[in-house]
């Protein structure tokens, strides 16, 4: 995203945040705010969860500012901070949710007949509950890939992954996603 001529770069801000301006971190913010709140979305179970993951995000960029080293976009730098942060919202996510049932859902995917009506709804309910069911290093990359639409090489980016280690994860998802949706046949 580039600034209008009148308006200081991200980098210009970074600078002045570093020396004790907080109302430039603070247009940093509003300037970023939107893409980490999209970023999060897709992680985040509640309007409750996505406003913490959030905060949680923009005190880190703010606490290691100083680490911002402006070889690549400031943008890039905060997307990479959000997903490492939605990736510990997702690891302790699966562990508070280990008890979660299919039947306290009441959907399935596998078994539904061709001229039944699914709703957007269902079969969003439907793949929280699928992807809830994997490790969060599945799942992230799964949404990375294929809900966020990013490149290999995006998620390589943003995870810190090789690009071959981000191709062997989201084959390994994938089937564990199908063995997760094979395994719960509708009642």
């Amino acid at each position: 995203m580039s600034a209008p001529l009148d308006e200081p770069t991200d980098e210009r801000l970074v600078q002045v945040a570093l020396a004790g301006d907080d109302e430039a971190f603070a247009a940093l913010v509003r300037r970023h705010k939107s893409r980490v709140f999209g970023i999060a979305a897709r992680f985040a179970r509640s309007d409750h969860e996505l406003d913490d993951v959030c905060q949680e995000i923009f005190i880190k960029a703010y606490r290691n500012l100083g680490k911002f080293r402006g070889d690549a976009p400031f943008e890039h730098w905060l997307s990479r901070i959000a997903a490492r942060a939605c990736y510990d919202l997702l690891r302790k996510s699966r562990r508070d949710r280990a008890n979660v049932s299919l039947d306290s859902l009441n959907v399935t995917l596998t078994g539904i007949a061709a001229d039944e009506f699914v709703g957007a709804s269902e079969v969003r309910e439907l793949l929280e509950f699928a992807l809830g069911q994997l490790p969060a290093k599945d799942r992230l990359v799964i949404t990375l890939l294929e809900l966020e639409e990013k490149s290999v090489r995006e998620v390589a980016g943003l995870t810190g992954w090789s690009e071959a280690n981000v191709k062997v994860r989201a084959h390994r998802a994938r089937a564990r996603l199908k063995q997760v949706l094979e395994a719960n046949p509708s009642p």
